[in-house]
């Protein structure tokens, strides 16, 4: 509930005033109160209570009116949003050596929280998930459900795909789902820490098809350069051998596929250069939304008036019928 025209509540002064000039008024002549007989049992008549009370009908139907002045209404807001989403698709590499641990707990684990956060600042796109490593498949289609998306990173994990490491076949793949989609705008968000090793599909060739799509690919090359403990075998899905290897990812062709797009090539040694340029590719891609407001107010005033109204056609009913009298 709210006030269209709160000053009107200034009247309430009009209390505090008469009973200023109440007290300072001369005193009325004197008079002789003749009794009635219950008066004289010892009880009020219902018609002494009566009058003693009738000035707080003047009370509170002047009260009703102030605050009908004040125009009480109740508004009701209603947004429109009209959003020009981004399709986004976010590919993955999940080959063996993004166990690594130049990232802590491993570069894996730090891809996939710094993604969720991505996500979960994207509340007007599409978003869709690519995993690669000797081979690529999609692991979570394009949906507006974020929810759907964050547990499908949470479940990525190394280990379900060959060990090589297919760029192409992943872009190759992420093309795949965006060429249907009609937004305006389509973006892939490509990250690996390695070079292309296997695959059917070049970078070369899925980074030309997407210059042809209109698709703007981002690319992250991840990991520090040099010796790095990384696994070279596994005992079980979930215990690997780790060993120092020398790390090698291959940022002159990453930088291509960027360029060829139109977009832009990052690098990320570590976890917080991983999360600033998430936030970068966030600032780039910002998607237009259109709010409309509509507001609708309803008005209460004319109840309390004719609340006032009963009143006083009360008072003015009471006091010359009800309780008449030959002082009157």
């Amino acid at each position: 509930m709210s006030f269209e025209q709160p000053l009107w509540f200034l009247l309430a002064l009009i209390w505090p005033l008469g009973y200023w000039w109440y007290r300072r008024r001369p005193p009325a002549p004197k008079a002789i109160a003749l009794p009635t007989a219950p008066a004289l049992a010892g009880a009020p008549s219902w018609r002494i209570t009566l009058r003693q009370r009738l000035p707080w009908f003047l009370h509170a139907a002047l009260a009703l009116m102030i605050v009908a002045l004040a125009r009480p209404q109740k508004v009701w807001e209603e947004e429109k949003i009209n959003s020009n989403g981004i399709d986004i698709v976010l590919t993955m590499d999940i080959s063996l050596s993004m166990l690594s641990r130049d990232f802590r707990p491993n570069r894996l684990a730090v891809t996939k929280a710094v993604a969720i956060d991505f996500v979960e600042k994207r509340p007007n796109d599409r978003i869709g998930l690519v995993v690669f490593a000797g081979e690529a498949f999609t692991h979570c289609p394009l949906t507006p459900d974020k929810s759907v998306v964050k547990t499908f990173i949470n479940n990525v994990k190394v280990g379900v795909l060959k060990w090589e490491t297919a760029i192409g076949d992943g872009l190759a793949t992420a093309l795949n789902r965006l060429k249907s989609s009609s937004a305006k705008s389509k973006i892939v968000v490509l990250l690996t820490d390695g070079d292309n090793n296997a695959g059917i599909v070049s970078p070369e060739d899925a980074a030309a098809i997407a210059a042809e799509m209109g698709i703007k690919v981002y690319t992250i090359a991840i990991g520090q350069e040099g010796i790095v403990e990384t696994p070279y075998s596994r005992i079980d899905d979930t215990t690997f051998v780790y060993r120092p290897v020398e790390s090698h990812i291959n940022t002159t062709l990453l930088e291509d596929i960027a360029r060829k797009t139109d977009a832009r090539f990052f690098r990320a040694y570590t976890p917080d250069d991983l999360r600033d340029i998430y936030a970068e590719i966030d600032r780039l891609e910002k998607t237009r939304v259109d709010i409309t407001t509509l507001k609708k107010s309803t008005d209460y005033f004319q109840y309390l008036i004719g609340a006032a109204l009963l009143l006083l056609a009360a008072f003015v009913f009471l006091k010359n019928v009800v309780l008449r009298s030959v002082m009157d």
